[in-house]
């Protein structure tokens, strides 16, 4: 292999790795916030027993999340130069902006959420809580703002082949931002909703009959079958939007090789670059165009009147139907668990063991939106502005794949231990009482409160 696919590959396991943790905890944390403020306000222990376990989730996820994003940090050094060579007068603050706003937010809030328990006041404590909420989201903003500058650059001007910021505002809400950050701010939710709905289930599985699982699955489920909805019409319009901006993506997605007027939607084929044809098309008529134009007769452009300027197409062509798929299947669990929690009080253990079988389905999903996002940007690393081959490190192949294979061991431990990290707390928990003295004095005065009003 030549260091340029070396390359590719290397960064595209760093940045698949990384983008595990933050897409849990950008939403765990507003999830914790929710858990403590119910506390807060009902006084009731069982809210304090969902924190606190999840509270233990988070910081897990929080360490590997800062551990990858670190070693991400070092390759646009190491395998990128061309980039902050080109591009680092625009990337540089964006990246310095999300440290300085958000991560010293977050690691400092958090020991007192870990630690502050029954050590400083309870408002205090949920005030932490809500700042590392914030802190996440503001993180996710610094980051899908430059993700989405180098997709639709704008606000720049180039000298001697250099990028210089020319305007701030236009850098960072740049045409594809709010789309983007809303889809990725929902796609957080739902994959937190579903590895909370996961794990608890699997607690109750497992034999925990207690109240604090059931309680978090509810929540979880009701969340996701609110999200998903809105997760399809930001959908819509982040699709509109890279059909105007990003006309060679969308033809990737859709497997349009001639520009047509009514173009189907292809469930199913497999696209031929080499004779720049799909083989086995199982489509709707008119069903591409109708989606991204909301006109029977819209016309998409094809891939034809992009050579050599567009994304290779197999990959984003299939990672967009698995993307959609779960999209699809996420919208009927989520839903018909609700409906059962809502007439029957209580899941159905098929239902449970459906649900912990879903437990990772928002990284899947996630994985797969973004693959379309990035790999749909090829060949270029900022769109129109700096191509991916410009850009890339002058190492020997060797070295390269020496590393290439170091983090490709080393992430398959850290993944593996994460997860049964995560299967072990819920096994332990089952054997945890559900609250102690102290909680049961507040379970008694939380009834009496109630009897009283």
């Amino acid at each position: 292999m030549d260091v340029f696919l070396l390359s590719r590959l290397q960064f595209a396991l760093n940045i698949s790795f990384h983008i595990l943790f933050p897409t849990i905890t950008i939403a765990l944390g507003w999830f914790l916030f929710y858990f403590k403020l119910r506390h807060d306000l009902s006084g009731h222990p069982v809210w304090m027993r969902i924190y606190r376990f999840w509270v233990r989730v988070f910081a897990l996820t929080f360490a590997l999340g800062v551990v990858s994003g670190v070693t991400m940090s070092f390759q646009f050094g190491t395998n990128w130069p061309g980039f902050m060579e080109k591009v680092g007068n625009v990337a540089g603050p964006l990246l310095g902006y999300e440290v300085l706003t958000a991560f010293f937010l977050e690691a400092t809030f958090l020991g007192i959420m870990l630690f502050g328990i029954n050590r400083v006041p309870s408002w205090l404590h949920t005030l932490s809580a809500l700042i590392v909420a914030v802190g996440t989201t503001i993180s996710a903003f610094w980051i899908l703002s430059l993700n989405s500058w180098m997709q639709t650059p704008q606000g720049h001007e180039i000298i001697d082949g250099v990028v210089y910021a020319k305007d701030w505002s236009a850098i960072i809400f740049n045409p594809s931002f709010p789309y983007r950050l809303g889809h990725m701010l929902l796609a957080s939710g739902l994959t937190a909703s579903f590895l909370i709905a996961g794990l608890s289930a699997y607690r109750m599985l497992k034999g925990d009959d207690k109240l604090a699982p059931q309680l978090a699955l509810k929540t979880a489920v009701f969340a996701a079958a609110v999200l998903i909805p809105i997760q399809i019409f930001v959908g819509d319009l982040h699709g509109l939007n890279t059909l105007k901006h990003q006309p060679q993506k969308i033809a990737a997605m859709e497997g349009v090789w001639e520009t047509e007027q009514g173009a189907p939607l292809l469930l199913f084929a497999i696209p031929d670059e080499v004779n720049r044809t799909n083989h086995f098309e199982i489509g709707i008529p008119k069903g591409a165009s109708f989606i991204l134009t909301h006109d029977l007769d819209g016309e998409i452009k094809g891939l034809n009147e992009f050579v050599g300027e567009h994304p290779p197409v197999a990959p984003v062509f299939y990672s967009f139907r698995v993307m959609v798929g779960l999209g699809i299947l996420m919208l009927l669990v989520a839903w018909w668990s609700s409906a059962q929690i809502i007439t029957r009080k209580e899941l159905p253990d098929y239902l449970k063991k459906g649900l912990v079988w879903m437990t990772f389905s928002g990284w899947i999903a996630t994985l797969a939106g973004w693959y379309v996002t990035e790999v749909g940007r090829q060949p270029y690393l900022v769109s129109g502005v700096l191509k991916t081959s410009d850009a890339v490190t002058q190492l020997p192949p060797e070295h390269v794949g020496f590393s290439f294979v170091i983090y490709a061991a080393l992430y398959s431990v850290l993944l593996v231990a994460y997860i049964k990290t995560l299967f072990l707390m819920c096994r332990r928990s089952v054997e945890i009482e559900e609250i102690s003295q102290e909680e049961r004095e507040q379970a008694r005065k939380y009834k009496q409160r109630v009897a009283n009003a």
